[in-house]
């Protein structure tokens, strides 16, 4: 008589009335070893070749030693024989759980490239929001481990499933990975070919990493363009160059062990949700510290540039600044800094493009930050240099007044404490939004401060045109008005009126807002922010 394999302790309990689970242990640990094979030793050394670490390698990279508890071990497509016994147990396309970083709870949801690279043949829905819903739930923040489609389509699906898939129908969950933006800190790491709904998930993100030789991120990828007659490899179609420029991703990395402390670094500065209060840091530089060569930093010229990035290194906490978006928007500089250990937002106009100009790409960048800062309730400092708005065809046909005026409404909607300098120029409606209207804000203005409708160049020759083509010397009369107007344009004419708080010598500016930010730590408020951050 053959034995029956339903007929053991395992699946049936009559059998052992001792209470001796070493049975279902067995199975329980073969089930675990099964899905810790992932996609079989082939795809993972497939993986490895490509220069890519296999999904688990990641996580044991990331996290503290010895601290993921991993969820959702033995879920995943199980294969019987006829007898019901398990053949094997294909492990999803998910790895997910919870860990801590630099000793702090996070959740970690990763994709595993080598089951079906990450389509949603081999994804269990549920599973895949689980991590989501943690996050938002738990309230800490959610790191997004990224490769393949991230359980978004494949044709194959139709052959595999039986049934085309509706994008967006009952149960999809995609909400959860657009809230959690307003609730706790996303990072998303794209560390492969990342595209549709696995591009979603990384710029659904608060900062979002990709690694230079081996990460891309599309829409859809050179098979499919193609076919639009684009012949492009993963490189030259959203490579990180391409998606660093456009600001679709933040930042790149040579390594994916650079991307992972980047990761870490970018939390360092935030709380673990928006009902907590980001922490203060060491305080190991002298708040009174002063620079001197902030005092001639700033070129008499007005036409001369210098390095923005000098100013923010010389005025917080040295070493402390973590930049964001380096390539995108690049008019206006924006990152995390701390200043006598607390974090604040800072946001800079750099003169070395478009003048410090607010272009269509530099407005887009402001809301985003700006936006981050008010969810996770930073203050904001804003070393100002503003021309105004970008001029021209072009800045026309980018709707720059449109993408201006939605940036202006971000800088007023904000509630958390704000200090401006005005480093050098404050000219027309871009250069009047550095600070929030309609509220209280710290605000001064270096020596070398300049304000005004318009700057004298270019403005003179339209406001006195008549004058000057009167003259019989024009070049002469242009030199005479333009000398008669900077006389009057001096910061200490607008000070005696109170138009301007406070005109302060340059080597002051750290120990002011050293102390701005000691203010500022008293008036933080934890809470959800009055408007849901969007991306």
């Amino acid at each position: 008589m053959s034995k029956d394999p339903t007929n053991n302790s395992a699946n049936n309990p009559a059998s052992n009335p001792t209470g001796d689970w070493s049975a279902e242990l067995a199975e329980l640990r073969r089930r675990q070893a099964d899905v810790q094979e992932m996609g079989g030793a082939a795809r993972v050394e497939r993986q490895h070749a490509g220069g890519r670490l296999t999904v688990r390698e990641r996580i044991e990279k990331l996290a503290d030693p010895k601290s993921f508890h991993e969820i959702g071990t033995v879920a995943g497509l199980a294969e019987y024989d006829d007898d019901g016994a398990l053949i094997k147990l294909n492990a999803s396309n998910c790895v997910m759980g919870r860990a801590t970083l630099d000793g702090r709870p996070v959740v970690i949801s990763g994709d595993d490239f080598t089951q079906r690279g990450g389509s949603a043949d081999a994804t269990i829905r549920e599973k895949a929001a689980y991590p989501e819903d943690m996050a938002r739930d738990l309230r800490i923040p959610i790191i997004r481990l990224i490769e393949g489609s991230g359980g978004g389509g494949s044709v194959k699906t139709i052959e595999t499933t039986g049934r085309p898939n509706l994008p967006g129908g009952i149960g999809s969950k995609y909400d959860l990975m657009l809230q959690n933006i307003t609730y706790v800190p996303v990072v998303g790491l794209g560390l492969g070919s990342v595209a549709g709904l696995g591009a979603a998930r990384l710029a659904a993100s608060h900062y979002s990493i990709m690694v230079k030789e081996t990460s891309a991120m599309f829409v859809a990828g050179p098979p499919v363009v193609s076919g639009l007659g684009e012949d492009l490899n993963k490189q030259e179609l959203g490579g990180w160059k391409i998606q660093l420029a456009a600001g679709g991703v933040d930042d790149a990395t040579d390594t994916e062990e650079e991307a992972f402390q980047r990761a870490k670094q970018f939390l360092s500065y935030l709380p673990s949700s928006v009902d907590e209060l980001a922490e203060r840091g060491p305080q190991t530089d002298d708040p009174r510290r002063v620079d001197e060569d902030l005092f001639s930093i700033v070129p008499h010229d007005p036409k001369q540039v210098y390095k923005m990035r000098n100013i923010i290194d010389s005025v917080i906490d040295q070493g402390s600044f973590f930049e964001m978006a380096e390539m995108f928007g690049r008019p206006v500089i924006t990152g995390f800094a701390r200043l006598d250990g607390w974090p604040v937002a800072v946001m800079a106009s750099d003169p070395f493009f478009s003048g410090g100009a607010w272009t269509s790409d530099a407005c887009e960048k402001i809301i985003r930050f700006v936006d981050m800062a008010e969810t996770f309730h930073l203050p904001v400092v804003y070393l100002a240099d503003c021309p105004g708005f970008a001029v021209g065809l072009a800045a026309e046909k980018a709707r720059t007044i449109r993408l201006g005026v939605r940036a202006m409404t971000a800088l007023g909607q904000t509630t958390v404490p704000w200090c401006s300098m005005i480093v050098r120029n404050a000219f027309g409606v871009a250069g009047g939004a550095h600070r929030p209207a309609g509220r209280f804000s710290m605000r001064y203005a270096w020596l070398s401060g300049a304000w005004g409708s318009l700057p004298l160049s270019g403005g003179i020759e339209a406001a006195y045109r008549a004058e000057i083509e009167a003259a019989d010397d024009p070049k002469a009369k242009l030199q005479e008005i333009e000398d008669r107007l900077n006389k009057l344009r001096s910061p200490f004419r607008t000070a005696e009126t109170f138009a301007v708080e406070e005109i302060i010598d340059p080597r002051q500016t750290r120990k002011i807002l050293c102390d701005f930010a000691n203010l500022a730590a008293k008036r933080r408020v934890p809470g959800l922010a009055k408007f849901g951050m969007r991306p």
